[in-house]
């Protein structure tokens, strides 16, 4: 597998180097390089501090800065940050108010946030919020809950904003709860991802097939079907993403934000084509999205597929979701 990279085991610093370089402005690595923060931090503000394996590019970097992210620690590819760099990110970013760890809901990024939070907490106030918005895992088909994936960006966006206008900790803490139950997403790939230093694919489609379900670190699907044209895959998607939001919400007159994420390797006129449909998907069914984004924001590698999101937010939330941020990836 061709790549733009000199080795492997270097493939992660150079891409963060270059990232941090050509973002100069908004960011700046931490000490010793285990993390990237804001460069201009705002005092007695709650820090939020998210993280994950490399891989998944532009989360969580590409939102660091006002009206998001505080900081990001990320680890290898697809594998979780280290509790000493999130410890490391909290001690360079907590300027009175606390800290929030935003974690998506995989193992090894519970576990090593968790421990990093008691590390941390002598000298720390430390809330986490983890993130489970994947329609494909809920609990009848994952013990430990819906994975977190696309709707991640939302979750950091609406608390940033809050935490820019000046929420306290256990304020963040009951909102990031409360996104959980409202953003639902659903992934579909049409080919698996390869590693850096490895030459197969992570699972391997015939050319007439798709994966209904997928995961971002190369996770198979629910299932393997035949492949379909947009339309139909947009139904296959938006039916479950439906079928998994709470019932009181669907049928309520709330602020629908639909959300369209390639995974890497799925061009960006697919992907507006993929929300022309979304779009006319929900609104056939009285669920008129209010706020539509497209683009490639929570990627894994180069996987060929994209997700579709529905956060059905109230007011408040929505205003959030609107606020001022200045970040590598949203600026308005």
């Amino acid at each position: 597998m061709k790549r733009v990279m000199n080795a492997p085991d270097a493939f992660v610093a150079e891409g963060l180097a270059g990232f941090v370089r050509a973002h100069a402005g908004l960011v700046m690595f931490g000490a010793d390089g285990k993390f990237i923060r804001r460069r201009d931090l705002a005092s007695a503000k709650v820090a939020l501090i998210a993280g994950g394996g490399a891989g998944h590019e532009p989360l969580h970097a590409g939102f660091i800065g006002r009206g998001m992210l505080d900081a990001a620690c990320t680890g290898h590819v697809f594998t979780s940050p280290t509790p000493d760099q999130i410890v490391a990110a909290m001690d360079a970013t907590d300027t009175g108010a606390g800290c929030l760890l935003v974690v998506k809901n995989y193992d090894g990024d519970v576990m090593n946030f968790e421990m990093a939070a008691e590390m941390a907490a002598a000298r720390h106030a430390v809330e986490m919020v983890v993130v489970e918005d994947d329609a494909a895992t809920g609990p009848a088909v994952r013990s430990r809950g819906r994975r977190g994936v696309a709707g991640t960006v939302i979750v950091e966006k609406i608390l940033g904003a809050a935490a820019e206008e000046g929420a306290s900790l256990p304020a963040l803490k009951a909102l990031g709860e409360d996104l959980n139950t409202r953003i639902r997403s659903m992934g579909v790939a049409l080919r698996g991802v390869t590693v850096p230093n490895n030459a197969r694919e992570t699972f391997s489609l015939g050319p007439d097939e798709m994966e209904i379900g997928v995961g971002i670190h190369g996770e198979p699907g629910l299932e393997r079907i035949g492949f379909v044209a947009a339309d139909e895959m947009i139904r296959l998607l938006g039916e479950r993403v439906l079928a998994e939001l709470p019932a009181h919400l669907v049928a309520s007159s709330l602020r629908p934000l639909l959300l369209v994420n390639g995974f890497g390797g799925t061009p960006p006129i697919e992907l507006y084509l993929a929300q022309g449909i979304a779009h006319r998907f929900f609104e056939a069914r009285g669920i008129a999205p209010a706020r539509s984004l497209t683009g490639t924001f929570v990627t894994s590698l180069d996987m060929a597929g994209f997700s579709i999101t529905l956060a059905l937010l109230d007011e408040a939330q929505f205003a959030l979701w609107g606020a001022p941020v200045a970040t590598a990836c949203f600026s308005w």
